[in-house]
């Protein structure tokens, strides 16, 4: 209460970033003190108050740490007289494992940083459940098949678009993982990943980064390469009416490639394969794959 009497003329700013002001602002503490004769004056506890600033700000730079400033924060709490409430991140565990679930949830919540939404839930995950919870990352658990966990990732981006998604348990599998990511998830972790892992994960999401294991950074590197030289041809478009993924299926098809290998060559499921096959037939009036690749020829689009 001293304390508070003592510094009643000052203006206390909170500031979690920092920015190019002095090192005070940067800390969380713009301090404007009585002055006598044109200097500034400050007594014996501000002055502490305000080198701790500082040397938290230091420190924070050296880290080269874009989190908030948690030392400079509880200073300013400090000298608010009040504590600062930062609002943790809600997390959504979605499991079908009621024990793998309930695991999850206490070692997030041990964590001391996140909050985790209905940790009583006991009911099948359902996208509208994050809406309901207002929950801001989910947490979605491996059912051990492809088509369901795509299913369930792409009805979570389509009924809760902001809420950022990280899929543990998964195969490590690269066709696998990229079609994971093209379906909108922000985080993948395989089966070996561990709790720690999943934290460190669940934190990264919050700080607006993407995860994935080295190996399979590599992979979506080699993607986005093998993609980019294989763009499609206006004219072809124009004549013939394929689109840009169309084109780049018919190398393949004169290649003899089955419709599984083409699937895994582009990540796609085998399924979506034909569906682009059966269109390629009808556009150009082909009767089979092998008359979709003369009829090309023919055109002057193919050697």
């Amino acid at each position: 209460m001293q304390r508070k009497a003592r510094l009643q003329n000052c203006i206390i700013e909170a500031n979690a970033w920092g920015s190019s002001k002095s090192l005070i602002m940067t800390a969380g503490i713009g301090v404007r003190a009585r002055t006598h004769g044109g200097c500034p004056t400050m007594n014996a506890g501000t002055q502490q108050i305000v080198q701790e600033a500082e040397s938290a700000q230091k420190k924070n730079h050296s880290n080269g740490d874009l989190r908030t400033n948690k030392a400079a924060r509880e200073i300013a709490a400090r000298v608010n007289g009040s504590a600062v409430v930062e609002r943790k991140p809600r997390v959504f565990v979605a499991a079908d494992n009621r024990l793998l679930r309930e695991a999850i949830s206490r070692m997030l919540v041990r964590s001391g940083e996140i909050e985790v939404a209905a940790p009583e839930f006991v009911e099948p995950f359902r996208a509208e459940d994050l809406l309901k919870e207002h929950a801001d990352i989910l947490v979605l658990s491996s059912r051990g098949n492809e088509n369901e966990d795509l299913a369930a990732i792409r009805m979570a981006r389509t009924m809760a678009p902001k809420v950022q998604i990280l899929l543990i348990g998964a195969t490590g599998e690269e066709s696998e993982f990229l079609q994971c990511v093209r379906a909108g998830v922000r985080g993948y972790l395989p089966r070996d990943a561990s709790a720690k892992d999943v934290l460190e994960g669940v934190r990264a999401l919050q700080a607006g980064e993407a995860v994935c294991p080295g190996t399979l950074c590599a992979t979506l590197f080699r993607y986005l390469e093998r993609e980019a030289t294989s763009f499609p041809s206006a004219t072809v478009h124009r004549r013939m009416g394929l689109s840009r993924r169309e084109q780049q299926l018919i190398p393949l098809i004169a290649e003899g490639l089955t419709n599984k290998e083409i699937a895994n060559h582009f990540c796609l499921s085998e399924q979506t394969v034909k569906n682009h096959l059966y269109r390629m037939r009808h556009k150009i009036g082909a009767e089979d794959r092998l008359d979709i690749v003369q009829v090309c020829q023919t055109q002057g689009f193919m050697p």
